[in-house]
């Protein structure tokens, strides 16, 4: 089948940059923010900083609907699947390497200092099994865990891999790098699903199977009142019971096209009324989840919210390109940096806390009593200018990194081992698309481009 050349295929999408780089920053403040009694002690923000699972989701919808959009042609993707994989693992890979080594040495950094709270239990062997039961809120100190020598050698090599998502029962070393494990898996199915999702038949039927499929494990677990272990870690991460997520932004984009192919137009009243149909869905789901019964999590978090989520992405496609040369400009590079943001925001909290602690201490009496610098540092309460100055830092360094550090290892990785590589007969290869999808600035346009 002929690709149609169309102009879709060169749209950039300006509105998923940031909206990328907004549901990064949602989940960096969800893991970070409950650590600051100043910030639970506004009403409401504790719950609307809860919502950690949504960026997440909608984190996978959007990786479909972009992949999608760059990819597939007519009946099948534009490149072989060998090249498509090649060039995620080389977008993907240095950040989770990186992002791993980076935390291992934070953990030991914080061991040797040992610091409390944190400092003390830290280790490359700590890690919190997980539950939804309530004794796992009760009693925490139940579901604590330091993994023998078997363990922790199967989880480095788990992580070595990007495998560690299907570990059900604990995340090790840098709980959000799972995410990147998961959607490993999801562009392993690409190649093979995407085209065949893209060309279905009667795609909102295909739609609603998928969002069906998605809330079957849910249900199954709270019919069965099975709200620990291993059920739990089963449900938040492993990837086969998170796909649906990722062909639901697949199914998205096809519905764009169709729409975009028949110059369907959204009034202003339909953009407003989907964006109130997301902001309805996100507050009633957070007030479900930090007020409502436990069930209600797995159902938020595995099925309930992926309409809105993907009334989300549409809506945030249809944002027009502005003429502002500055937004033209940060747009894509804060949406490439979203990726590095989710791999290393942890370890840069836990790094820019253990330091905050140490330095408002009493540094100088390091030298001549440890201990009691030490005391002293685990005294002090963290500041939200402290956590401000985190917020920037991370953005500017996940930023830095992607385009000074992936972007480079990526296009020399790539023009070693793809520059032999022919794209299949009548396929044009889409360059400045295809740098945006994977979260890199186009080199051609440098200027303008607690529970997951």
């Amino acid at each position: 089948m002929k690709p149609i050349d169309n102009p879709i295929e060169k749209d950039r999408f300006i509105g998923l940059e940031w909206l990328r780089f907004l549901m990064g920053c949602y989940i960096m403040l969800y893991h970070t923010a409950h650590t600051y009694p100043q910030i639970k002690s506004i009403r409401g923000l504790d719950e609307l900083t809860s919502m950690g699972f949504f960026a997440t989701s909608t984190f996978f919808v959007l990786s479909g609907f972009l992949l999608a959009h760059v990819y597939v042609r007519g009946d099948r993707l534009r490149d072989s699947a060998k090249t498509f994989w090649a060039k995620r693992l080389f977008n993907l890979y240095p950040i989770h390497i990186m992002a791993l080594l980076f935390s291992i040495l934070v953990i030991s950094l914080m061991q040797w200092l040992a610091i409390p709270p944190e400092g003390p239990t830290s280790s490359v062997r700590f890690v919190v099994y997980d539950t939804n039961e309530l004794l796992g809120q009760t009693h925490p100190e139940l579901f604590r865990h330091y993994m023998d020598n078997i363990q922790l050698v199967f989880n480095s090599v788990l992580q070595l891999f990007m495998l560690q998502a299907w570990n059900p029962y604990f995340l090790t070393f840098n709980a959000p790098l799972w995410s990147l494990s998961a959607l490993f898996f999801f562009y392993v199915l690409f190649p093979y699903c995407a085209p065949k999702l893209m060309n279905a038949q009667h795609t909102w039927l295909w739609l609603a199977a998928v969002w069906m499929v998605y809330l079957l494990p849910p249900v199954w677990v709270i019919w069965q009142q099975l709200y620990g272990i291993p059920y739990t870690g089963l449900l938040q991460r492993l990837p086969i019971f998170r796909v649906p997520e990722f062909f639901g932004g697949i199914l998205g984009y096809a519905l764009f096209r169709q729409a975009r192919l028949k110059q369907y137009v959204l009034t202003l009243w339909q953009c407003r009324a989907i964006g109130a149909f997301i902001v309805v869905c996100f507050l009633v789901a957070t007030a479900l989840f930090t007020h409502g019964d436990k069930y209600w999590y797995f159902l938020l978090h595995n099925g309930l919210l992926l309409p809105s989520q993907i009334a989300l992405v549409y809506l945030c496609s249809l944002a027009r390109t502005p003429q502002n040369q500055w937004v033209r400009r940060w747009a894509p590079r804060l949406g490439a940096a979203s990726l590095s943001i989710f791999a290393f925001h942890v370890p840069l909290f836990n790094l820019t806390r253990t330091l905050e602690q140490f330095f408002r201490g009493s540094p100088l009496t390091c030298l001549s009593d440890w201990s009691g610098c030490i005391a002293a540092a685990g005294e002090v309460q963290l500041s939200l200018s402290g956590y401000a100055i985190y917020i920037l830092l991370t953005i500017l360094l996940c930023m830095v990194f992607q385009e000074q550090f992936v972007t480079r290892v990526r296009l020399r990785l790539s023009a070693r081992f793809l520059s032999k590589d022919v794209p299949p007969p009548g396929f044009t290869p889409c360059t400045a698309i295809d740098h945006a999808a994977v979260g890199a600035p186009t080199p051609a346009q440098p200027k303008e481009n607690r529970r997951k």
